[in-house]
């Protein structure tokens, strides 16, 4: 019998992405690696559990769901989060930014300075700049301020930013949106006092997601399911998602519908038959982030 493992997801290395494993194996990814597993036939989907511990009673979850949990242990994870403002007294500092996913599409968050640039990686934004740093209270009315004086939002459905990822536009279109918006953050007077402006230096991902040249997706896998087998080429990867080339065309994979399942290792030519919507089809709300 073959070994089954569960995955806890994709995280982003300095050198790339990398598929985390239970027990702490790791699966780095390259562009033109296969990717290929299979869903243990008769297997079910159980929650993932909530801040490092599982979920007391393994319940079961929806293949659709990306975030793997139930209902209390969603509620537990949450009111744990920067998110939720349960942590007014956070003492670490934290940056503001804008993030660019493409035209039109631009947000603004704030995430822990400790963390770098792994919070825009794990989103899929393309360019970004920092706008500011300091307390946590801070941060968040400056977020606030800004997207009510910038009239942008601070969370873009996955969807949309899958949707134009083989057609961005040049490095200069793509660095002229946030630096205009990143002007007028710098003529605002209710900037808090706590938080220390950034100047505008402006970082891409086009080519740690590899985007550059990728074909435009003909499908997105919907959910997995017992006995299913995903398989294909890794030719590009943003956020949580791998961009498979397949016998189908390039299907995406949102790498948050593996957690919760029982899989396997499969030979590359196993082909792809899990359900997958294709481009066009009506779809479910996947996620905002």
């Amino acid at each position: 019998m073959r070994q089954a493992w569960r995955c806890s997801g994709l995280r982003w290395a300095s050198d790339g992405p990398v598929l985390v494993w239970g027990g702490g194996r790791r699966s780095p990814l390259a562009w033109g690696k296969q990717v290929a597993f299979g869903v243990v036939d008769g297997g079910v989907r159980t929650c993932v559990g909530a801040r490092g511990h599982d979920c007391p009673v393994r319940a079961a979850v929806s293949g659709r769901s990306t975030g793997a949990r139930c209902e209390e242990c969603a509620r537990l994870d949450r009111a744990h989060s920067v998110a939720a403002d349960t942590i007014a007294d956070d003492p670490r500092p934290y940056h503001v930014y804008l993030a660019w996913f493409g035209p039109g599409m631009v947000k603004v968050g704030i995430t822990g300075v400790e963390r770098g640039s792994a919070r825009l990686l794990e989103q899929g934004a393309v360019t970004f700049s920092w706008l500011g740093e300091g307390p946590l209270m801070a941060a968040r009315r400056a977020e606030e301020l800004l997207r009510a004086a910038l009239k942008v939002p601070d969370r873009i459905p996955y969807a949309d930013k899958r949707a134009v990822r083989a057609a961005l536009p040049g490095p200069g279109e793509r660095v002229a949106e946030i630096e205009e918006l990143h002007a007028r953050v710098g003529r605002l007077d209710a900037w808090p006092e706590s938080l220390r402006r950034a100047p505008f230096e402006p970082v891409d991902h086009t080519e740690v997601f590899g985007l550059a040249g990728i074909p435009a997706m003909e499908g997105v896998v919907s959910e997995l399911a017992a006995g299913g087998v995903v398989s294909g080429e890794l030719c590009a990867a943003a956020g949580p998602d791998l961009h498979l080339a397949t016998g189908r065309g390039v299907v995406v994979l949102d790498t948050r519908l593996m957690t919760g399942w029982e899989l396997t290792g499969v030979g590359g030519e196993a082909g792809l038959t899990v359900p997958v919507r294709e481009m066009g089809e009506r779809s479910v709300q996947d996620g905002l982030f």
